[in-house]
């Protein structure tokens, strides 16, 4: 266990009689006046343990600064990439002491010595990383490759939502633990029933608006990373059976009215113009109109909100609610979903004040912290003793803690593809579209996956003669290749993204 802040943040500087000190965390993006946040959620109760430490927060990439930039400025001086924020922080002439981390940068701060192990100082203070949640500390050391680089006082994770009223009407048994997304299909087909604004579906992938999206289904298949094109980023390798496997599914069961799509869930408005604002039609899960959905934790809250202020809204009722771990691919077992460890804090490898850095560190990751954030439904402690429902409450927690999360780390091969050729990236509008298309059945599947190959084939030469420059992609785009909410949305008046 990480013990509270003591003496031990006593410092070596005899010359200041205050024994004050300075501990600077560097944030990638921020600025000054959206800081509070952070500070009432973690600084403010260290500086007044301490009682002699002051923690100055350092921005990377201070948005304000460009905040009233003009187009032009915006692009003399574009955002600069991630890495070179980070040593930014960690070694220019003010280096940082504390660094907050993304996960998908840890390996290459690691291989360019710009972070500090934490093994030595857990074994030195016999802290027992078994108290934690396993699946966060093993999805840390995953990202240093076996080390720890970091820890994060809460985190939080997607799961598998039911609704128990739904399944008991129909007499079907609810899903359980450790199911195969294969299993969730057959369910999601058993529950779907009715027409109109009684049907009933089956299956959800996201919480709002209904439909289906290419991320939905790229989220799916994570675990079998599934590439789009070769290590030399000159041929595209999606017209196979894998793919066309991984997709042909979920569109069916969204063609099938088994998973709702976005006009689904419009109502009739009143003729007389008395419309009254409903919060919750785009969410047919709070409307009892689908079965199971797929949620991070804080849906818990949400839902725990809902439940309380139900009888103040007319055609509503309360939902008995359950939770089941993410569905997993059979051939990748004991991997489901994501996990976001957004407080994620490491040391700076040559920090000039380290000894500070590593107690404001166990400080936030330790019991008397995690007492007062157990409090949140937003984030689960890493705590294991804390990861338990508020009371008055009852769902069942491990569902959220049980499963390896989804990693997205690229290799180094693939990362340093995408620097040299930033072009890259246009290939996604290409795989909406081919997704899209199959999606309204204007093609079939294994058409679209064609379609996607071939274009992406010449679209990808391109790229390697002009790797940063502008590209035409009219030639590529399909005006007419939008989604259904997309439609939904053109037709409300609405803007429609890209």
């Amino acid at each position: 266990m990480l013990a509270p802040l003591a003496a031990a943040c006593s410092s070596d500087n005899s010359d200041d009689p205050n024994n004050r000190r300075t501990l600077r965390i560097g944030m990638l993006y921020g600025s000054t006046d959206n800081e509070s946040y952070f500070r009432q959620q973690y600084t403010d109760m260290f500086e007044l343990a301490s009682g002699n430490i002051d923690i100055e927060i350092v921005n990377a990439y201070d948005w304000s600064e460009m905040q009233y930039a003009t187009e032009e400025e915006r692009k003399e001086n574009p955002q600069p990439e991630t890495m070179e924020l980070y040593k930014k922080l960690l070694t220019g002439t003010n280096p940082v002491d504390v660094v907050m981390l993304d996960t998908g940068t840890i390996a290459e701060l690691v291989q360019n010595n710009l972070i500090k192990p934490l093994d030595s100082l857990l074994k030195k203070d016999k802290i027992d990383l078994a108290e934690y949640v396993p699946s966060v500390i093993d999805y840390i050391r995953e990202q240093g490759n076996g080390q720890i680089y970091g820890l994060t006082p809460t985190f939080s994770s997607s799961a598998l939502f039911y609704n128990k009223k739904l399944f008991s009407e129909k007499g079907v048994t609810p899903p359980t633990d450790d199911m195969t997304w294969e299993q969730i299909y057959t369910l999601a087909r058993q529950l779907a029933s009715g027409e109109g604004e009684d049907a009933v579906y089956g299956l959800a992938l996201n919480d709002w608006g209904g439909g289906l999206q290419f991320y939905n289904v790229q989220n799916i298949v994570a675990p079998l990373k599934l590439r789009t094109f070769d290590t030399e980023g000159e041929k595209m390798t999606v017209d196979t059976p894998q793919w066309e496997q991984a997709w042909s599914e979920p569109i069916k069961l969204y063609q099938d009215h088994v998973i709702p799509k976005p006009e689904d869930l419009q109502k009739e408005q009143p003729q007389d113009g008395n419309y009254r604002y409903d919060p919750y039609q785009q969410r047919p899960f709070f409307s009892g109109r689908v079965a199971m959905m797929i949620g991070s934790y804080n849906m818990v809250n949400e839902l725990a909100t809902f439940n309380q202020n139900v009888e103040k809204m007319d055609g509503y009722e309360a939902i008995d609610w359950d939770v089941v771990t993410y569905p997993q691919l059979s051939q990748a077992p004991g991997i489901g979903g994501n996990m976001y460890l957004s407080q994620l804090m490491g040391i700076n490898a040559t920090a000039p004040n380290e000894k500070d850095a590593w107690e404001f560190i166990k400080f936030v990751n330790g019991e008397d912290t995690a007492k007062f954030k157990a409090r949140s439904q937003y984030e689960l402690s890493t705590l294991q003793q804390f990861v338990k429902p508020r009371e008055g409450s009852t769902f069942h927690m491990e569902a959220f803690t049980k499963l390896k999360p989804v990693s997205y780390e690229m290799n180094d091969a693939d990362e340093k593809l995408y620097k040299d050729r930033p072009n890259l990236n246009l290939l996604y509008t290409l795989s909406e579209q081919a997704f899209n298309k199959a999606l309204s059945g204007d093609m079939s599947v294994k058409e679209a996956l064609a379609d996607w190959q071939a274009k992406g084939d010449e679209l990808l030469q391109k790229i390697k003669a002009n790797p940063t420059g502008d590209i035409d992609m009219s030639a590529y785009v399909d005006q007419n290749a939008m989604t259904d909410r997309d439609r939904v949305m053109a037709a409300a008046g609405m803007a429609v993204g890209g």
